[in-house]
């Protein structure tokens, strides 16, 4: 058997690593026999050298052994499913998704992530309910979906323990962007969770991880890639990322928001998020037989009311009592006798009048990222009150001193330089020079088998 040093060097001079080699490597870093400089050094020779997509999928699959897998019903075969997002501003796709999907007869165990850096996390937002318990031992998860049919959790401790080795030591080391050490992270987790289909939604933009099309197609084609050599049914939905998703931005906020979507009254970029990711489950799982249905299916469990339902017992399921999920479920909620209410809140107004051309969700989420609304490292606590609400929307005339955000905050309060920039990211044009086009928030779909580009 080569040593550590040997494989590092291996990768270090652009070999590919052998199945064997990549076991090795694995074993040492779930087994703690390896030093940390050298996982380091691993992770450094991968990130300049880079993997095949052999490579990868081995990767991948000894990352999702390293802990215990999942098992499910044998009744529940073929719609076991889940959604993954590259992340986002405002992206509270899951909170309505999940219940959706539970109304459609999917069963979702939804293991989700904390926020970092400027990007929100599903499971700050739902911490923002009070009493709502993202940890869930595996027989606790099964209980839930079991008599709910979604749940959200966090990652169990035994889920995948080498990939919150190397996620930490990505972070560390600056290899985070590295396209086979970013899709054995997401699809070793997703895999442990032993699904019949997994739909990606992986976002380019301005507030993305990839900035561009030909970038982020490339990650979806390795994602989908290595989630189909699992045996899982993997797409991958490419989506434009420069503003922000719906019209809220905060923790509580994005709660209220995908509440208001589940009773009915959901922004339109949000809900085609939510119809054709989970469209994209239907059709893959033979539940729907084509995307539009699978669409219809889902849009009709979130109008009818049947997700709103199903979040309602989720909250209960997972630690939230029952007048409080009767509350905040029910029709003209007052929210705020659940939810926390920011100390201040303020508007901003326009400096002129125009046709609202940009937004820019990057700049907005690193203010509120400042203000408390996210977190600079692991452990560190948030500020669930704080956020923004966006009061006007791309391709809308405004006049001169009419308000366009609704900032909430804690303390500290923003400085006259983070007003400036908050300021800065709206862009207004006038109606005869604006180059304003409504482009689809959807650009490209990849689904799996044919690796067909709809």
């Amino acid at each position: 058997m080569q040593s550590i040093p040997d494989l590092i060097a291996k990768k270090r001079d652009g070999k590919a690593l052998s199945t064997e080699e990549i076991q090795t490597f694995i074993n040492a870093v779930t087994n703690k026999t390896v030093q940390e400089c050298q996982t380091g050094a691993m992770l450094m020779a991968i990130y300049l050298k880079g993997m095949t997509v052999a490579e990868t999928q081995v990767l991948t699959r000894e990352m999702m052994s390293s802990g215990e897998v999942m098992s499910w019903p044998d009744a529940w075969a073929g719609h076991v499913v889940d959604k993954h997002s590259t992340g986002g501003v405002g992206d509270k796709v899951s909170l309505v998704l999940a219940p959706a999907l539970a109304a459609c007869n999917c069963k979702v165990p939804m293991i989700s992530g904390r926020g970092l850096a400027h990007t929100g996390g599903t499971l700050d937002k739902l911490e923002s309910i009070p009493g709502f318990n993202i940890q869930q031992t595996q027989s606790e998860i099964l209980e839930v979906l079991t008599s709910v049919g979604c749940c959200i959790v966090g990652q169990t401790e035994m889920l995948v323990p080498a990939d919150r080795v190397l996620y930490a030591l990505r972070d560390a080391t600056s290899t985070v962007d590295s396209l086979p050490l970013i899709t054995g992270s997401i699809i070793s987790k997703k895999g442990a969770e032993s699904l019949s289909a997994l739909v990606l939604d992986v976002k380019f933009g301005r507030a993305a991880l990839y900035k561009d099309l030909v970038n982020a197609r490339e990650l979806a084609q390795s994602l989908v890639t290595a989630g189909n050599s699992l045996g899982v049914r993997t797409a991958a939905v490419l989506s434009s990322m420069n503003s922000i998703i719906g019209r809220c931005v905060g923790n509580s906020l994005e709660v209220i928001e995908s509440l208001e979507t589940l009773k009915g009254n959901g922004p339109d970029d949000l809900m085609e998020l939510v119809t054709t990711l989970g469209g994209v489950l239907l059709m893959m799982t033979g539940v729907a037989s084509n995307l539009s249905e699978g669409k219809t299916r889902i849009s009709e469990a979130v109008t009818g009311g049947e997700a709103l339902s199903k979040f309602q017992a989720m909250m209960e399921a997972q630690g939230v009592t029952k007048e409080t999920a009767q509350l905040l479920c029910s029709e003209n909620a007052d929210y705020y006798q659940v939810l926390r209410k920011s100390k201040t809140c303020i508007e901003l107004k326009t400096q002129e009048r125009g046709v609202v051309e940009d937004i820019d969700g990057l700049c907005l989420a690193h203010v509120l990222h400042k203000l408390g609304a996210g977190r600079s490292r692991t452990g560190e606590r948030i500020k669930h009150s704080v956020g923004a609400e966006l009061l006007v929307a791309l391709g809308e005339n405004v006049s001169e001193g009419s308000p366009w955000l609704r900032l909430h905050y804690e303390t500290p309060a923003p400085t006259p330089e983070q007003m400036a920039q908050l300021q800065n990211s709206l862009v207004l044009a006038s109606e005869e020079n604006t180059n304003y086009q409504k482009r689809d928030l959807v650009q490209d779909i990849l689904l799996p088998a044919t690796n067909h580009i709809l």
